[in-house]
């Protein structure tokens, strides 16, 4: 009999994983791929001396106190390194353009009086934005940012998930990273005492039992008295279908998008453009894209560019990101690609978490993962300890 199993060793497992471990229970993690880190994915090319991109989560801030406290418990503060100040531009009718060109600042004048009217709580992305910024405002500019922050079309995702105001700490960079990528810190929160990682751990079934749940994994049977689950919502649902139908049906209303991410090095000499954060693409084929120019290289810069799932192929991914940097296929030094899989939030999405967490109370069981306040590292946090406080009443 296992204390605890967690299910999923992106941020939000692994920090469940944490939280017990901080209170002596010993947690099992078993992952279904070879890696920790889930979205937090720093993808190293092993033929350029190791360079890497992130292929999701690029940046910390000094607003994750949750973060921040945990990296303190594991003495993680001193590998907080600083980026770069660079900005944004826009991608817009096949040309890179600076973000002031698309704002219409005398609509935005005449919008931002209604602030103290909105009603955040109760609307989506697009009706409160709309209204705040002005309908030409949010079409030319936020709708194209709010869609590269989440990755995918942003107007029925609920307001209060977009961004939630956090304290700062005023001893901590406002912006970091870390030296080797931020997939690092996942990696090192799980590599503590009372933690077992275990990957390419197939889940075939969870049984509730008199004691709390049997796993099934690699033909293997695990018994728990808690258990976590931090996968995406479909994949929650799934494995939940026969120990807690009920809480599966209440899953099953939340959606799922697909990312396709192409990444690309160039060498330093092969590209004349200056330093930029990145792309918000208004109506080009990707989405958006992130440089690695926070943290520049002696020889190499490098991109990602997120495509929606499956709907171009490698050539057109390729030929995308050469047009947006004004690059030949022939000068790129080496690429990859990586398939993501994110939550699709809609305005009705906290009655439907409040719903879930109705059905929770009382079990041994506690769902996690990026969709619950929002798809920051932070939020993905918050969530883990809340559900850990609630499965061991601390």
């Amino acid at each position: 009999m296992t204390k605890h199993i967690v299910i999923g060793a992106g941020i939000s497992g692994i920090g469940a994983a944490h939280f017990a471990a901080q209170q002596g229970i010993a947690t099992v993690v078993l992952e279904r791929s070879e890696r920790v880190g889930g979205c937090m994915h720093t993808h190293p090319f092993a033929s350029l001396d190791g360079f890497w991109i992130e292929a999701g989560g690029h940046s910390c801030f000094n607003s994750y106190g949750t973060l921040l406290r945990i990296m303190e418990q594991r003495n993680l503060l001193d590998l907080i390194t600083a980026k770069q100040k660079v900005n944004y531009l826009l991608w817009h009718q096949g040309r890179r353009r600076s973000i002031v060109s698309a704002l219409h600042f005398l609509e935005l004048a005449l919008s931002l009086p209604k602030l103290r009217r909105l009603d955040k709580a109760q609307s989506s992305v697009k009706e409160y934005y709309e209204q705040l910024l002005g309908a030409k405002n949010y079409r030319d500019l936020f709708a194209p940012a709010f869609r590269s922050v989440v990755c995918q079309p942003a107007d029925n995702f609920p307001a209060l998930a977009m961004f939630r105001k956090k304290p700062r700490r005023k001893d901590i960079l406002r912006s970091f990273t870390l030296a080797n990528g931020l997939n690092a810190l996942p990696q090192a929160i799980a590599q503590q005492p009372n933690i077992e990682v275990r990957t390419e751990q197939l889940i075939d079934q969870i049984e509730r039992t008199a004691t709390g749940y049997a796993v099934h994994s690699n033909g293997q049977r695990i018994d728990t008295e808690t258990l976590t689950l931090a996968v995406p919502p479909d994949v929650a649902a799934e494995l939940v279908s026969t120990a807690a139908p009920e809480i599966a049906a209440i899953l099953q209303r939340i959606g799922m998008v697909e990312i396709d991410t192409f990444m690309l090095a160039v060498e330093q000499q092969q590209l004349q453009l200056k330093p930029f954060a990145g792309l918000i693409s208004v109506d080009g084929p990707f989405l958006s894209a992130v440089s690695r120019d926070f943290l520049p290289d002696d020889r190499y810069r490098g991109f990602a560019f997120h495509f929606p799932g499956g709907k171009y192929s490698f050539a057109d991914k390729q030929a995308a990101a050469c047009a947006a940097l004004s690059l030949n296929p022939e000068q790129i030094a080496a690429s990859a690609e990586v398939r993501n899989r994110l939550p699709s939030l809609s305005k009705d999405h906290f009655a439907v978490i409040e719903s879930l967490d109705q059905a929770l109370n009382g079990l041994p069981l506690a769902i996690t993962g990026n969709w619950f306040l929002g798809v920051s590292i932070e939020d993905c946090l918050t969530r883990s300890e809340q559900e850990h406080k609630r499965l061991f009443a601390t």
